[in-house]
Order: C-alpha cells, then structure tokens, then sequence
C-alpha cells in the first residue's frame, strides 16, 4: 500500500481528487485515482501549458462547493504529517502557500520582459515554487485572472529574446499573488525540496537517504511547516513503506 493510500485512508467524504492526465489512457495502480483524470492538450516542461493545466485541475475542482481548499503535489510528493493533522492546519488558516520571493539573479529577474508592462513591472516580478495550497477565494483569483495570464502567456517562455530563458510555472502565480494580495499568501510552499546539487531538478531522494535524522530535520523547523516531500523516487516509497 502506498503512503498516500495510507494517509488517505479511512477519511473518505473529506477530499477529492483531480488527476491531470493526458489524452492516452493512464494506468492507475491505486482505485482512488481511476475515473479522476482531468485530460488536457500535451504539457511542455516550461511553458504556459504547465499553468494551463493547474488552472484546468482547480476550475474542474472548483465546481465541488464543498471544495474549500486545494493542494497541488506531484505524483514524487509523500506526505510528512498525518491526514488529520493536515488538513485541521489547512482548513483553519486563512492564508494560502504560494512560494514568493524576489530573486535579482540569472535564474530570476534577469527573466523579466519589458513587454510586461505597464501591468507588470520588474519590481513587481516574484519566483517561486509551481506546488500550492490555496483557499476557495484564491483558488478562483487564478481562474478568473486573464490579464496577468495573458502577459506570462506572450512574454514568459523558453529561448526569449537575448537568449534568455523564461518559466511560466515558476512565475505566474507568485507575481499575481504578490500584486493581487500580498498579505493573503504565507510566502512559502506546501512541499520541501532539496536543491543542493545545483541542478535544473531537485534531488531525488533514494532508499538509502531515507533515515530519520533526515525526516526529522524537515518536519522539525523553527521557521514553518511542511507538509509533503517531494521528489521520491517510487523505489524509495516502495522501501520505506516495508
């Protein structure tokens, strides 16, 4: 049984689940995720289709009223808290997690493009991680927003001009949120990565870096609460999970 089945389990009635997918018939080895497949247009790593595709997941689960808060995680992500601890912190916060921070390197506002404006100014341009957790209200924010979208949709993608490289999915929603409503986001994500190795993906984490020192040290923070971990590989959850 996996983790998420685990963590899941015996809390039916207090989720759903949207599982983007494309137009080929997915395998699903878990029953929770089969006849949940929101299918879409092909995704590209990078591009505005990436954002597409989390605005389809939330307009698809915003038409659930009972839906009041939405959580996007990769299938790498584990959870690091049990259900119930998750979701009572969840419901009862009034912020969203949306990582949001200004980055003045080659890997931030050098991606900014002039074209953005007036609406959007380089000092109002936000990095941040593509996984979230949002209320209702932003959850809506985002389906709803076509100003700011259609910017990162002309002026934010792969081999711009100057050979400059930008990422819609790691963009978009940190610098709407940070222009629509600051003060509603918690300025960090809902997932811990491991960017030590300097590369263009976080660490994946194998059988054997899986110790309880490590699992300690990130659901044990002074600063905030995490509450998955992602990237695992399946081998890894497969390990853990004996």
């Amino acid at each position: 049984m996996s983790s998420f089945l685990l963590f899941l389990q015996g809390h039916e009635g207090r989720y759903t689940i949207y599982v983007h997918a494309s137009r080929e018939k997915p395998e699903h080895v878990s029953p929770l995720f089969v006849g949940r497949d929101i299918h879409s247009e092909k995704v590209t790593w990078g591009k505005i289709s990436m954002v597409d595709a989390e605005r389809r997941l939330l307009a698809n689960a915003l038409q659930d009223s009972d839906n009041q808060h939405f959580v996007l995680l990769s299938d790498s992500c584990v959870p690091l808290h049990n259900f119930d601890y998750v979701y009572d912190y969840l419901m009862e916060t009034n912020l969203s997690f949306i990582d949001c921070f200004y980055d003045p390197g080659p890997h931030g506002n050098f991606r900014y493009s002039k074209n953005m404006l007036p609406e959007v100014r380089e000092s109002d341009f936000r990095k941040g991680s593509q996984w979230f957790s949002v209320k209702r209200q932003h959850a809506l924010m985002i389906v709803a927003d076509s100003l700011y979208y259609n910017k990162f949709k002309h002026h934010c993608r792969p081999g711009m001009e100057d050979g400059r490289n930008c990422y819609a999915d790691e963009h978009y929603l940190p610098t709407l949120f940070y222009m629509m409503d600051p003060g509603g986001i918690a300025n960090w994500s809902v997932t811990h990565v491991d960017w030590s190795e300097g590369k263009w993906h976080p660490k994946a984490y194998r059988a054997k870096d899986v110790t309880y020192e490590l699992l300690k040290n990130i659901t044990v923070c002074a600063w905030f609460i995490l509450w998955f971990l992602r990237k695992w590989l399946l081998r890894t959850l497969a390990y853990g999970m004996e």
